[in-house]
């Protein structure tokens, strides 16, 4: 195999080199945008050369509008099909069918006759958000319809890389940048109550004997303040495997992931204890810094007389929920959160279909 190269770079130069060429010949003045963004590693930059062997490679994502796409869109793929390299810096651009064995899966197929099977697709903006997110993209979302996007699937949008634009989407980009601030605030406070309904059970597990439940809630706690970080932050967060990776790259994560790892390093309920109180006492601190609310505690303290350290999550729950204004987040029964604060269920994080449906579950009841 040639020499790794970042799987965004790739796309870059497929686009620039391989693709933009084609279309210019074979539909000129065609009004396009080109990217690389939604599902992959490299999207986000955390692909390595591992990530080679199966849905990596040349390829890209050409956007037209709507009409264009119904009149031109199958003319565009038979001449990519017909005129695109079987490969590029070194990499074939076919794909094999999806794998039997692993469905869904496609690996790089080295031909050197015939069609050229690749990844090149050819979409419209609205066609492409209402299949990954369950929503057009043509306005910005309603207060709810924030809720029911995982931050996964919002950060894989707005990440990647535009490498034309003749269509607006990096506008439509613009409009899922960044949550609304009364949103902001709900999630803020749906992750500080999460910490406060579980910081004082770790350390009661333990006292009974129970490291193990004690090291599960400490991980748990664990994830919960990194998650945090990442709102505070104004950062989506990634799907799991790269939620330590992207953490790293927090300004938060400089005092924390020492304090973080000797959590999960600790052998005893009461280290796991005195490590996470730290940690607390660094995102109080980066709670006071973003001025939301009064000034609150900053330090761990006794839950209660037992020998427990905890910040009171829920407080700082209550505080920020006092400060929305938007009357369709202050009517939200519960300080459940977006949908990935409340599940992480893989089948239900990658159901866009299922995106208007969990709306209800944010109105109040009858």
């Amino acid at each position: 195999m040639p020499d790794f190269v970042p799987g965004v770079v790739l796309a870059s130069r497929f686009y620039h080199e391989a693709i933009r060429p084609i279309l210019d010949d074979t539909v000129p003045g065609l009004a396009h945008s080109a990217a690389l963004i939604g599902s992959g590693s490299e999207v986000l930059g955390f692909d390595t050369p591992v990530s080679t062997d199966h849905h990596w490679g040349p390829r890209a994502m050409i956007f037209v509008r709507d009409a264009d796409h119904a009149a031109r869109a199958d003319e565009i793929r038979h001449a990519l099909a017909t005129r695109l390299p079987h490969d590029f810096l070194g990499w074939p651009t076919s794909f094999a069918q999806p794998d039997p064995v692993d469905p869904g899966t496609r690996h790089l197929e080295r031909r050197t006759t015939g069609p050229v099977d690749s990844l090149v697709e050819v979409l419209t903006v609205r066609g492409y958000l209402l299949d990954y997110l369950g929503f057009a993209g043509d306005r910005e979302p309603a207060s709810l319809q924030w809720l029911t996007f995982p931050s996964q699937k919002l950060l894989a949008v707005t990440a990647g890389a535009v490498f034309h634009d003749d269509i607006g989407l990096e506008e439509t980009r613009a409009r899922l940048a960044w949550y609304p601030r009364d949103v902001w605030l709900y999630l803020l406070a749906a992750g500080w109550k999460r910490i406060g309904q579980e910081e004082h059970l770790m350390g009661r597990a333990g006292q009974v004997g129970d490291e193990i439940g004690s090291a599960v809630l400490a991980a748990r706690l664990v994830r919960d303040v990194m998650r945090l970080c990442f709102l505070m932050e104004r950062r989506y967060a990634p799907y799991p495997k790269w939620l330590g990776s992207a953490f790293a790259n927090l300004a938060a994560a400089s005092r924390l992931t020492p304090i973080l790892t000797a959590v999960l390093h600790a052998k005893t309920w009461v280290d796991r204890d005195r490590a996470l109180a730290d940690a607390y006492g660094v995102i109080a601190e980066m709670h006071d810094a973003l001025g939301l609310t009064d000034s609150l505690p900053r330090r761990a303290r006794r839950f209660w007389g037992r020998p427990f350290n905890v910040i009171y999550g829920d407080r700082v729950a209550k505080a920020l929920l006092a400060r929305i204004a938007d009357p369709d987040v202050r009517a939200i029964p519960w300080a459940i959160g977006g949908v990935d604060q409340w599940s992480d269920s893989t089948d239900l994080l990658e159901a866009a279909a299922l995106r208007e449906r969990l709306e209800g579950l944010y109105r109040p009841t009858e």
